[in-house]
């Protein structure tokens, strides 16, 4: 029980830390194993592939499911809470970047191939091995009761741009305006200061009412930005 506990724990020390030459070679392995895997994936995607190419990539697809199957089935084994872990970001992530492969082994339904799209959530698991993107996620939780409030006074302002233009616009373009629903198109593309110009104002009214909406677009850009910018450098002096 002492050597196997011993065991557990070199290998919880190797795959949880990074602070140890064992841990760096490990994360820095499964970093350009999951590279390898997407890049492998985007040139599967290629029409006039060889036979022999796509076998081979085939036997490294088996190849890099196994250990990402192994390391899944290890952090569990060392999780201090391994429900919680299941349950956690990371560990789905980790399961989801294995199971669309075994769902698919052995069957040869098309609905359940389309698992296998699947497999580019493996670019997630980069999450894990990356200080920068850890922070990211630190900074996203530290203000996610300010963003949660900002999008849904959003989705409010959003609901209003569709509805006013459409009030201006629909007499004279029913066609491109047509309801609500229809308007709403126009105020996403406003609202984020896209632009596509598929659908645009027409009359004075509109036209007036587009310009509001634009000075308030700044604002959709800039305020959410600022928020996140504010929630990283929180993020870094907690990290120091």
């Amino acid at each position: 029980m002492i050597e196997e506990s011993s065991v557990l724990g070199k290998i919880k020390q190797i795959i949880e830390r990074t602070d140890t030459k064992q841990g760096k070679v490990f994360d820095v392995s499964i970093q350009i194993l999951i590279v390898l895997s997407l890049i492998s994936f985007s040139v599967e995607t290629l029409p006039d592939l060889a036979q022999d190419t796509r076998e081979l990539l085939r036997k490294f697809e088996v190849f890099t499911v196994v250990v990402f199957t192994v390391e899944y089935l290890l952090r569990i084994i060392v999780a201090s809470n391994r429900r919680a872990f299941c349950f956690s970001f990371f560990g789905i992530i980790d399961l989801c970047s294995i199971l669309p492969f075994y769902l698919a082994t052995g069957l040869d339904l098309r609905s359940v191939r389309s698992f296998r799209f699947l497999r580019l959530v493996r670019i997630f698991k980069l999450a894990r091995y990356s200080a920068a993107v850890r922070r990211i996620h630190r900074a996203f939780d530290i203000a996610k009761e300010e963003l949660a409030l900002f999008l849904f006074a959003m989705a409010i302002i959003l609901f209003l741009a569709g509805v006013g233009i459409y009030y201006f616009e629909n007499p004279a373009q029913p066609e491109a305006f047509r309801s609500v629903f229809h308007s709403l198109w126009w105020a996403v593309a406003t609202l984020t200061t896209v632009g596509y110009g598929d659908i645009y104002p027409i009359t004075v009214g509109g036209k007036i009412f587009t310009f509001f909406i634009l000075i308030i677009g700044l604002g959709v850009v800039s305020v959410p930005a600022g928020m996140v910018a504010s929630a990283l450098s929180k993020a870094r002096e907690l990290e120091e």
